[in-house]
Order: structure tokens, then sequence, then C-alpha cells
């Protein structure tokens, strides 16, 4: 029989699958806070729980698992995140009581400000602070998922300037700074931040100001190639 053949007469539901779906845990900085989003479940299993965006690929529209993160996302919260990235995935038969699940997760940061109004127009969807996801008994794993994602998002912020995703479009250095510190969890010191963001040459200064305890403070932006760029050693405390 040659490959034509098999593939001819192969039925891939003669074989048990798992059940396959996307988690997404979205972070935003806002209230001087971390914040996570979090969706109300309308359907059994774990119906009325709070838990992840999410949901099952869907092989007639989904082309590969980002469309299913990004069409979920848009179903269920309104929200289209700047970038997505895969966090891990989990498996096993426990996590889902309609059987063997797997589900892909992925993480980003957004802003509060570029997101809000479709929020502000979603039933059954909220921004939780980071600080009280311990004591809320979400659907499913997905307290494990957000603290596998916050730990991915605290390491990023020691290397990279990924925590200015989460800012406005336009913010200054006190404000990026303070993200990072939010997400790190310790002080940075200000001199070798600010010197870091210089040499690393990420930011574009708008020209303008902003009154901020009594002294004017400059205005950035952050360039399209900044999401790459790693620093060399870790920031310091």
């Amino acid at each position: 029989m040659n490959e034509q053949n098999f593939l001819a007469n192969y039925n891939r539901r003669d074989f048990l699958s798992p059940l396959i779906t996307v988690d997404s845990v979205l972070f935003t900085y806002h209230e001087g806070q971390l914040k996570v989003l979090l969706v109300e479940r309308a359907n059994h299993p774990e119906k009325g729980k709070w838990g992840l965006p999410g949901g099952f690929v869907d092989e007639t529209q989904d082309n590969c698992l980002e469309d299913t993160v990004l069409r979920k996302l848009k179903e269920k919260t309104g929200v289209i995140p700047p970038y997505i990235e895969q966090l891990c995935s989990v498996g096993n038969n426990q996590r889902d009581v309609r059987g063997w699940s797997v589900t892909v997760c992925y993480t980003a940061l957004i802003a509060h400000q570029a997101c809000k109004a479709h929020i502000d127009s979603v039933d059954h969807v909220m921004w939780l602070p980071i600080d009280e996801v311990a004591q809320k008994n979400l659907a499913f794993d997905h307290n494990e998922l957000i603290a596998q994602a916050r730990e991915r998002l605290k390491q990023k912020s020691l290397y990279s300037i990924v925590p200015g995703f989460a800012l406005p479009e336009v913010f200054t250095l006190p404000e990026l700074q303070h993200v990072h510190e939010i997400l790190i969890g310790k002080e940075i010191q200000k001199k070798s931040f600010r010197r870091r963001i210089e040499q690393a040459d990420l930011l574009i200064d708008t020209g303008e100001k902003r009154a901020e305890k009594g002294r004017p403070a400059s205005l950035y932006r952050l360039k399209k190639s900044s999401a790459d760029y790693r620093f060399i050693r870790n920031l310091e405390f």
C-alpha cells in the first residue's frame, strides 16, 4: 500500500483524541497594579466560575493555534493584543471533567487604555489585580497557568523592555521604571535603569512634556524593534 492509498482509507476517528483548547493570560498595568483579564464561564463545566479567555480549536476557521487564540479573545472580550507569545502546553486526564484535555496557553501584555472601551462594553469580563488571583478559585487549572505566566513576565522584565507594552502609547521614564519594578517586585537603581535604556536606544522622544511632581517630564514611545531587544545583563537593584 502506498501513502496515497493509506491516506484515502485513514479515518482519524478510529482513534481516541484529547480535547484541544487554548487559553490566554493577558496582563495590564492599571492604577499602579498588575492585573489579569478574566471571563465568567456561562456554560458547564465550571459554570459561574471565573477563568481565562479561551476555547476549542475550530478546524473550519483556524489555520493555526494563534488564529484560535485571537478568535476566542475577540469573541469573549473584544480585545486583540499587540502581540501574543506561547507560554506552555498542559495535558492530562484530570484538568477537565469532559475528558483527557490539552491546552496551549499564550500570554501578552496590553495597555489598559488600548482595551478599556472594549472591556467596558462586554459583560462578565474583568481585570483582576494579580495579588487577588491566589485567593480566587478559578476554573480548571487557571490559577496555575496565571502563576506560570506571572513568573515568565517577571523574568522577561529583568532583561527586556517588554513591560513598556503595558503603558499607554506615550509615557515618561519614571512610569517605565515603575512598571518594571511592579513586575519584578523590587526597586531598581534609577541611574542604572536610565543609563541602560539610553544605551539600548529603545525609545523615541516625542518632544512633548508632561508636568510630573512639579517638573516637566519628557514623553517617549517604544520603537518597533524594542520588543526583541535583550539587555546584556539583568537590571540592577
